[in-house]
């Protein structure tokens, strides 16, 4: 066992932690000072849709960081909303957003964005379904 900067127990190959601050990585260094999804300017909604892209290329040559890879392994378990993925990770969601950014332009998950409300039914016309359903 070791000393880290403060004269605390540290042990060796265990991250590091601030007991009131938390992890001493900062989410800018984990998205390399990005505070948006890589150049394709792709926007994640929280209700967004993961998903691991069954013709993906392994992750174990490429060059990605701990977090993208704990971003896949929850993907690779289910589909996964933008949101959960933050919960899931213990992430910021803008961290977790420009992680997918990267993972996107990878080839590594496939994103489902939600139906715009606009391109919803009408309320009416699906009441309309079911009393006719009822009907039958």
């Amino acid at each position: 066992m070791t000393e880290d900067m403060t004269g605390a127990p540290h042990e060796p190959g265990s991250q590091w932690f601030d007991t009131e601050a938390g992890p001493l990585v900062r989410p800018y260094a984990m998205t390399g000072g990005r505070t948006k999804p890589g150049p394709t300017g792709v926007r994640f909604d929280l209700i967004a849709l993961v998903t691991l892209d069954p013709g993906a290329p392994g992750t174990e040559g490429m060059a990605i960081g701990p977090e993208h890879r704990a971003l896949v392994g929850l993907c690779r378990e289910e589909t996964q909303s933008v949101a959960e993925l933050a919960a899931g990770a213990d992430l910021p969601v803008g961290v977790v957003r420009v992680l997918l950014g990267d993972l996107l332009e990878l080839g590594c998950v496939t994103v489902s964005r939600p139906v715009p409300p606009a391109q919803l039914p009408d309320e009416r016309i699906l009441r309309e379904v079911i009393a006719g359903l009822r009907a039958l």
